[in-house]
């Protein structure tokens, strides 16, 4: 069997390892070396390309329905638990509470939840939502678990490395958010994120007010690509009769210095992964925008067009 392997980039240190073992099964192997920002980027066509028999793809679940052969391996990681004692304090106001954790710390969550059940919490795990597929699993794109509990909880606990994950589910919650990061041996609230991002975002839609050339971003990449979204957006554009032109931008992975030489353009909407448009405007010299803050640059700008009449 000819197999394509592909791993993040945090684990392609280990992508010779499980080269030689499979290889030692008798297999054909070969490793992507190209980036991928998880099981919505997808190997699909390099394996194609090489005529692979399966892809296995390091480090996520599935995501999302490819016809192809995919293997796919979530790589889980036993984090130490014992940082649950330095929560119990910042949480302490708190009686009930929402858990969530990534894919890697999935099999520890329910040691997690019963660590605060004996410590006198009501625990609330989310059910499987949008692309996740485990109860209290979120992605950096997908924080549904932890937004369908929001309102049925006082605070809201991610367990697990980094901020990447958690942000995003700040970001479309409402209640004390505390991070627990068992690597950096860190027990923080982080709801001062919040309203940091809203004050980017605030920032991006006032400078997109006199755009008037708008370029939209898609992505060929196979769980990203949303060419349908981005038609509308563009008619939307150029019909809100507000004299703005618009375009489409196809990449599969955004070069953001090739996107800063088209100097025609006075703004960026990105239609690929939502946390583009949160994590990268810093990349790009012109406001790089969301959906629904497009939608807030056109309601404003055909406002400003009424007052002047």
């Amino acid at each position: 069997m000819r197999i394509l392997l592909q791993f993040p980039e945090g684990l392609k240190q280990e992508a010779l390892k499980h080269a030689k073992k499979l290889e030692a099964e008798g297999n054909e192997v070969v490793v992507s070396a190209t980036p991928t920002f998880g099981a919505c980027d997808l190997a699909i066509d390099e394996a194609k390309n090489i005529k692979a028999d399966k892809l296995v793809h390091f480090g996520h679940a599935e995501f999302h329905h490819v016809d192809f052969n995919v293997e796919y391996v979530s790589y889980p990681i036993d984090a130490d638990l014992s940082i649950l004692e330095r929560s119990l304090e910042p949480l302490r106001p708190f009686g009930k509470i929402g858990l969530m954790t990534t894919i890697q710390h999935i099999h520890q969550l329910d040691s997690v939840a019963d660590f605060f059940r004996k410590n006198g919490k009501e625990v609330v795990i989310g059910k499987p939502y949008g692309f996740a597929k485990k109860s209290g699993q979120i992605l950096g794109c997908d924080a549904g678990s932890a937004a369908s509990i929001d309102r049925n909880v006082e605070a809201l606990v991610y367990f697990g490395g980094g901020m990447f994950h958690p942000l995003g589910a700040l970001l479309m919650t409402t209640k004390p958010f505390l991070l627990i990061e068992p690597f950096q041996g860190s027990v923080e609230f982080i709801d001062k994120y919040r309203e940091i991002y809203a004050k980017r975002s605030r920032g991006k839609i006032l400078a997109s007010i006199d755009a008037k050339n708008i370029g939209i971003l898609v992505t060929t990449k196979n769980g990203q690509n949303n060419m349908p979204m981005a038609r509308i957006l563009k008619n939307k554009v150029e019909n809100a009769g507000l004299g703005l032109k618009a375009a489409i931008l196809v990449s599969n992975t955004f070069d953001f210095g090739s996107i800063n030489n088209m100097l025609e353009f006075d703004a960026f909407v990105n239609t690929a992964c939502p946390r583009i448009a949160i994590d990268d405007t810093d990349r790009l010299r012109k406001p790089l925008l969301s959906a629904n803050e497009l939608n807030e640059v056109l309601r404003i700008q055909a406002e400003l067009k009424a007052s002047k009449k």
